[in-house]
């Protein structure tokens, strides 16, 4: 069984192909995906869509924030909205932090000074929650990695991770897992594919970030984008890159996901069809 640890189901390009897009990623035994919001405007959609689609996925949650590409149009108000939606969700057992917030340096036109704003406010109510957080890091690892330092946090997933093997180092002692995915399926990728090769085996979590990152044979077989379906496929990639066998590592990447959430871990434990991966 297959464990998509981002994918933003909410995103338009799933609008009206939903139900198709989540029958084929269960025909393909993904049992488990989380889902982040990128604004409070979404936060009541993605729980909506975490308990909707739960027969069919049942390993599916959410988590609720801020993504930096999005601050330029937050408001300070935001904040408050956003811990009122935490607290309400507390009591969800498919709430399972906090994310999908971060820093993006790549990205131009962004205000870096709300951008900083936005992700430390992020991190106290993680802290003040007890809450893991599900990172954005894009040319950001030294800037988040300070912040993370300054606060109790209690690990959660760096996504979508293509820093240095010394920054993956210190997400890892403060408790993080490392996303990959497609990127990785890429020959030209050789940072990326480095770090798989070199970083304990359960410092990484397998992720699609669908509609997002495809992996190399998507544009190859005329597919228009990403999907949670295709997890197994770029896990069986990774895994070879590796060089461990695809149960092995589908086993641990649940696991270490697990292991960083464990709002998930307690989830999928009550799950009678799930209890082959704990």
């Amino acid at each position: 069984m297959w464990i998509d640890t981002h994918c933003h189901l909410d995103a338009p390009e799933f609008a009206g192909t939903l139900p198709a897009v989540i029958q084929s990623a269960q025909e393909k035994s993904v049992k488990a995906i989380l889902l982040p919001a990128v604004k409070v405007s979404d936060c009541a959609h993605v729980k909506e869509l975490a308990h909707q689609y739960s027969q069919e996925i049942p390993g599916l949650v959410y988590t609720l924030g801020v993504h930096p590409l999005y601050t330029n149009q937050a408001q300070e108000g935001d904040i408050e909205t956003l811990e009122k939606r935490i607290i309400e969700s507390l009591s969800d057992p498919r709430f399972v932090g906090v994310g999908e917030i971060g820093l993006d340096y790549f990205v131009e036109g962004l205000d870096p000074y709300k951008q900083e704003f936005f992700f430390n406010v992020q991190l106290d109510l993680a802290q003040k929650y007890q809450l893991p957080v599900i990172l954005h890091v894009r040319r950001s690892q030294d800037a988040i990695l300070k912040s993370l330092r300054r606060r109790n946090i209690s690990g959660g997933i760096a996504h979508a991770f293509n820093g240095s093997f010394q920054q993956a180092e210190q997400f890892i002692e403060l408790g993080f897992k490392l996303g990959f995915g497609g990127a990785a399926t890429y020959e030209r990728a050789l940072q990326i594919r480095r770090l798989l090769k070199e970083l304990p085996l359960d410092t990484i979590v397998t992720e699609t970030d669908s509609p997002d990152i495809p992996p190399a044979w998507l544009r190859e077989e005329g597919i228009a984008f990403n999907e949670p379906a295709f997890v197994g496929r770029i896990a069986k990639a990774l895994a070879s890159i590796r060089g461990v066998g695809d149960a092995e590592f589908s086993s641990v990447v649940w696991k270490s996901a697990m292991q960083v959430l464990p709002r998930w871990a307690t989830l999928c434990a009550g799950i009678p069809s799930l209890h082959l991966a704990s």
